[in-house]
């Protein structure tokens, strides 16, 4: 087969752009301790991310305004190109149990958990902003990468954060 021009620009941005390229994702997992978001396909890691998180990561999320990630199993459900962030990708926290939970203890869950990206207008300096957990409780990542999760992390895909 002779390599025509249209296809040696396709290998080009394939090349250039190896989210295009990459397995499908069917898991996001976060490993809270090591500040470490993953890409699973295929049973594989195929991309593995720094993370900030709130500003009192250890334990699970039990209230609103207690600045923890909830821990456990949930869903990416919805995205927002226009968030705060650059780029959000909202989790489905609160799940019945946290909310009986919370319910339980006469509190409000929380809710509106977002992997993002850098405040917008502020991408610049998100390496600086990723070494401490600057968060209200999402999960927080540079720009550039914001822009790879959300062009390979499809909408249903599960998150298990540990």
């Amino acid at each position: 087969m002779r390599l025509t021009l249209p296809w040696a620009i396709c290998l080009l941005i394939l090349s250039a752009f190896p989210a295009f390229a990459a397995d499908a994702v069917d898991l996001v997992r976060v490993h809270k301790a090591e500040r470490r978001l993953e890409l699973i396909g295929g049973g594989k890691v195929l991309r593995s991310y720094g993370i900030a998180l709130g500003g009192d990561p250890i334990g699970h999320k039990h209230r609103e305004g207690d600045q923890r990630t909830p821990e456990g199993r949930y869903v990416l459900d919805w995205r927002n190109p226009n968030s705060i962030a650059h780029k959000s990708i909202h989790i489905s926290y609160p799940n019945p149990d946290d909310r009986a939970a919370a319910r339980a203890r006469n509190v409000d869950p929380g809710g509106m958990i977002m992997i993002h990206g850098q405040p917008n207008g502020f991408g610049w300096w998100g390496w600086l902003l990723q070494l401490v957990d600057w968060t209200d409780g999402c999960i927080a990542v540079t720009d550039s990468d914001m822009d790879e999760i959300w062009a390979m992390v499809a909408d249903g895909t599960p998150i298990e954060i540990e």
